[in-house]
């Protein structure tokens, strides 16, 4: 795999059960990748180690005033020269490929994970974990792999090398043989503490990620109380936190540096001063002796990849195991489900065959029942619990270990038992607090659709008029639809960004639509007309309002009221003011103390005065 064929057609099935099992799964797929980098590094390693015996020979070419030889050895060190050189490069770009290829396939994985899950994944994962994992993690697991090869060279040149000197010159080879490996498992007592170290950094540098991006996203919430201060302290003493977790773990791998330069260089002294008492005997050649030190010189470099390789796993181990723990959720929580589990696949692509589903949509869990074609009102008293009805309606299974809700059905068909694209296909959700990505407007609007609905009409529906005025007033020389719509629309009002989103879902026309409080940042008039926009641009689809706003329900063409997660009334708004007390107090903001001190004569009267009052609403703002 190549850089420029990037990104991967289908980045595979993970091995999520840890880190470790992570980690190993990346690598066999980057088996290719490793053989090559493993190559070159035996071309470059091997070359830099034949360049002491072919030294050794050249000084003994000069004391034996040979010159033939001599020549040999400095024709035989410019080709190592040339192949250092070659190995050196290509062994550093096929390592670096392998580094950006496994950081672009984990990249891919968690894309797709998010995909899968949608607004479920925050719920298991704090947002700064998983901004953390796809940035900072993803990088660190990239360099694991690619340092792996390059350990690999070392290690198998180091033992090479070793063998070599046994057989060149035993007397001295043996104490090299019996050194190295010394040398390369001295600094293993101190890679636990070194770990312990790295991991605590991690983790304090997680918390402030996520605390510098809540503190972001809640800027202008910040400001209106005056607690930018406040929240600045916070990431202050956060980010203090990090320095001083940093420092700890840097003195840690300071210290196994030191341990990496003192030992090579003890090793060094015990060689030349053994060397030398063997020369004076003759039992060794002083161009052995320069062969032997050039040889034990020139082993500290490829000895550094040993700790390179233990910092990089220290500092990939806990990355791999947040990245495994994201890529293990599923997307829902019925256990055991494996045809759940086989559409959990690379891109999730529906399968040949494979209908989208139509008809009723119904959740077994609460009674609901939202029939097709038409536009059906849900009113919980819970705000929370109808958050978790419109993911559910989506086919999203809430993660509660507590209790397996059966699947919401479409048409009589289970939306946990298709595959995630036909399902989004069939059913879209949008969320009370929708998001907007930045761009231009077209851009915005530029989603999947079934073309029946042109972006005019969606954006006429959503009465975003004044939203097109301001964009074309913030971009005086563009049409107001190649506008630049800022990050999360922060320049414009949240009932425009609102507005803005609730466009989107309707340009994208699906067989199913589930609204969570579309307009609950929007005025009464403005809210009425978009009431009527919905209606109208929906008729003949089925559309699911979870709301409270009596002008919303008084379009509908049913209401469904939820009382503790069961339905507790269906029929219309008006008649369910007067005939359902619990319904009539949600959608009137009543409280209990209100509802306990009202005698049957003050219902009475409250009734009446309830429907008078939405009709000279309504007559104002039709």
């Amino acid at each position: 795999m190549q850089i420029r064929d990037l990104p991967y057609t289908d980045p595979g099935m993970p091995d999520a059960r840890s880190g470790p099992h992570f980690l190993r799964w990346l690598g066999r797929n980057q088996l290719g990748g490793q053989l090559k980098s493993l190559a070159w590094g035996m071309l470059h390693f091997g070359s830099i180690a034949v360049l002491p015996y072919l030294v050794g020979l050249a000084v003994q070419a000069v004391i034996d005033r040979s010159g033939e030889r001599l020549a040999v050895a400095g024709a035989v060190m410019l080709l190592c020269g040339m192949a250092i050189a070659l190995g050196d490069t290509m062994l550093h770009r096929t390592a670096v490929t392998n580094w950006i290829t496994a950081a672009a396939r984990v990249q891919q994985l968690l894309a797709r994970k998010t995909a899968q899950l949608g607004s479920a994944l925050t719920r298991r994962v704090a947002a700064g974990e998983v901004v953390a994992v796809s940035t900072g993690d993803v990088e660190k697991i990239g360099w694991f792999v690619e340092a792996a090869s390059r350990f690999a060279a070392a290690a198998l040149t180091v033992v090479l090398v070793c063998v070599g000197l046994v057989v060149y010159q035993p007397a001295l080879g043996v104490v090299v043989a019996v050194g190295v490996p010394v040398l390369a498992l001295a600094v293993l007592p101190l890679l636990p503490r070194a770990t312990r170290r790295a991991d605590h950094q991690r983790e304090k540098a997680g918390r402030a990620t996520e605390l510098a991006s809540d503190t972001v996203a809640g800027l202008r919430v910040l400001r209106g109380i005056g607690g930018e201060e406040l929240f600045l302290d916070r990431y202050r003493r956060a980010s203090q936190e990090v320095r001083t977790a940093a420092v700890r773990s840097a003195r840690m791998w300071a210290t196994i540096s030191a341990v990496q330069v003192l030992l090579p260089g003890l090793l060094l002294i015990v060689v030349v001063w053994h060397g030398v008492n063997l020369a004076r005997e003759g039992r060794i050649t002083i161009g052995e002796l320069v062969t032997v030190y050039s040889t034990v010189t020139l082993l500290t470099y490829p000895l550094r990849h040993f700790e390179e390789i233990a910092m990089a796993y220290s500092f990939s181990r806990p990355s791999a195991k947040r990245a495994a723990r994201v890529l293990s959720l599923q997307r829902t929580a019925h256990a055991g489900d494996e045809r759940t589990a086989n559409t959990e696949h690379a891109g999730d692509e529906p399968r040949d065959g494979t209908q989208t589903p139509t008809g009723d949509l119904h959740d077994p869990a609460t009674g609901l029942l939202a029939p097709s074609g038409r536009l059906t009102a849900v009113v919980c008293g819970d705000p929370d619990e109808a958050g978790r009805l419109a993911e559910r309606l989506g086919g999203h299974a809430a993660f509660d270990d507590a209790e397996k809700l059966p699947s919401v059905r479409l048409g009589g068909v289970p939306l946990d038992e298709v595959p995630l694209a036909t399902a989004r296909t069939a059913v879209l959700v949008q969320d009370k607090d929708p998001v907007l990505l930045s761009g231009t407007l077209r851009g915005l609007l530029d989603v999947p659709t079934s073309g029946a609905v042109s972006a005019d009409e969606a954006l006429d529906a959503a009465q975003c008029a004044d939203v097109l005025d301001a964009l074309a007033q913030a971009s005086v020389d563009e049409a107001p639809m190649d506008a630049h719509v800022t990050e999360r629309g922060r320049s414009l009002s949240g009932g425009q960004r609102q507005r803005l989103a609730l466009a989107r879902s309707l340009v994208t026309d699906p067989e199913v639509l589930v609204l969570d409080e579309p307009t609950s940042a929007v005025d009464s008039h403005t809210e009425a007309r978009v009431a009527d926009g919905i209606k109208g641009l929906r008729k003949g689809r089925t559309t699911v309002v979870l709301t409270s706003s009596p002008l919303l329900l008084d379009r509908a063409e049913r209401v469904v009221f939820l009382y503790d997660g069961e339905v507790a009334a269906v029929g219309e708004h008006r008649a369910l003011v007067h005939t359902e007390p619990r319904y009539r107090a949600v959608v009137t903001r009543e409280t209990d103390e209100e509802r306990a001190a009202k005698t049957p004569t003050d219902i009475k009267t409250d009734k009446t005065g309830i429907e008078t009052n939405i009709e000279i609403d309504i007559e104002e703002t039709a």
